[in-house]
């Protein structure tokens, strides 16, 4: 048995490494576990909103994410077969007044590289690849998680940062990851490709809905490139082989032109099968607690899932910092992240709902509503964005 660190983090994505950049300001030496051959990011675009620059601010690393991303004008709803905009929502000068940090979109491959690079400057934090880890232990003082070969190592505390699929998990409670049916197609082309005949909006982040169907377009990487996510409900989510290409184009038939056109620069080789989890009133056995995914993996519909996870990598290190045993840190940030995590949770299966209507009563009241909102009107965003703003002093920008 090795002991490798004061903190091991579970998992090295978006939220781990956020949580080990957090989790050093306190002194803490951290080691990250990670199940893949070296530290990266797949997928293709992430939109991140106002409370997810704020804890990239506090942890140093805005201003080179800021490099990399794309500042878009508006957020935009349009009809799926009709183009016409529903509702927009702009992210100008009063949404950025309004909420003290700007709205991006930028690769998620981007955002992880800085974060990885932040982590590779500290001395407090070291890194370990080809790592599945199955279980943890506590004996005592001390920590100890099982990799796949039986291998073992400890640490004073342990953080589950593993995803949706989370091993971690597994020591407070035996649920499983919930089926919502859904699944996405997702990727990136060179914006050259579709900026010339497709008639793109490239300064907006688009969501194209309709029934049982979403897809959402914005560019990326300082504008080089365009991604586009297509998501639709499966004709039947019990069969292993669910939401094929062919049933994407049967979702999709008689979409307007430019919905159409979008479609066929879609990878069909890569499936996102889309699970969320429910809520659980519990994150933490001793010196054990979750983080990301592994605690609240929710549907991507409210742009949150990784923005939730910087949240709590922000709540986690501030406890650490307040709390004198992992015990009451751990504790104390729960008390303060499952509401909130579960709250979101909910309001983007609910969203959800929403966007992917089919009733046509729920239709024609949903786009009344839509139409008459207000794209400087903040308030209904105000739950999600202005978290920092109601609950921590705000960082000079």
């Amino acid at each position: 048995m090795t002991n490798v660190s004061d903190i091991i983090v579970v998992g090295g994505g978006i939220g781990g490494l956020a949580a080990a950049l957090s989790i050093q300001e306190t002194g803490k030496s951290v080691a990250i576990f990670e199940q893949a051959p070296e530290f990266g990011e797949v997928g293709a675009g992430i939109q991140l909103a106002p409370n997810a620059l704020e804890v990239l601010d506090r942890l140093g690393v805005k201003e080179e994410i800021l490099k990399y991303a794309v500042l878009p004008k508006r957020l935009v709803l349009k009809d799926v077969y009709t183009a016409k905009e529903l509702a927009t929502l702009d992210l100008g000068e009063g949404f950025q007044k309004e909420f003290g940090q700007p709205y991006i979109v930028l690769h998620r491959s981007d955002l992880h590289r800085v974060l990885y690079e932040a982590c590779q400057k500290s001395s407090n934090i070291k890194f370990f690849t080809n790592q599945t880890i199955q279980t943890a232990e506590q004996n005592g003082d001390t920590v100890t998680i099982v990799n796949q070969n039986g291998e073992t190592f400890s640490a004073e505390a342990v953080i589950g940062a593993d995803g949706v699929k989370s091993n971690m998990r597994k020591q407070l409670i035996d649920d499983k990851p919930v089926n919502s049916a859904y699944v996405a197609y997702r990727g990136t082309i060179p914006i050259e490709e579709v900026s010339t005949n497709a008639n793109l909006d490239l300064d907006d982040v688009i969501m194209w809905i309709g029934p049982n169907l979403h897809m959402v377009q914005y560019p990326v990487r300082r504008g080089e490139l365009y991604n586009q996510v297509v998501v639709f409900k499966s004709y039947d989510a019990t069969v292993e082989d669910w939401g094929t290409p062919e049933e994407m184009a049967r979702r999709f038939e008689n979409c307007h032109p430019k919905v159409e056109n979008a479609l066929t620069y879609i990878n069909r080789q890569f499936r996102w099968q889309m699970y969320d989890r429910e809520p659980i009133d519990n994150w933490t056995t001793g010196k054990i607690t979750l983080l990301g995914d592994s605690g609240h993996a929710m549907l991507q519909y409210l742009a949150q899932g990784g923005v939730q996870a910087l949240e709590d990598a922000f709540v986690l290190g501030e406890k650490l910092k307040e709390h004198n045993s992992y015990e009451e840190a751990f504790n104390a940030y729960q008390e303060i992240r499952i509401p909130r995590s579960a709250m979101v949770q909910g309001s983007a299966r609910r969203w959800g709902e929403i966007i992917h209507a089919e009733d046509p009563t729920a239709l024609a009241l949903r786009n009344f509503i839509f139409e008459n909102h207000k794209p400087t009107d903040y308030k209904v965003v105000d739950f999600l964005y202005g978290y920092f703003k109601k609950n921590y002093q705000r960082v000079n920008c």
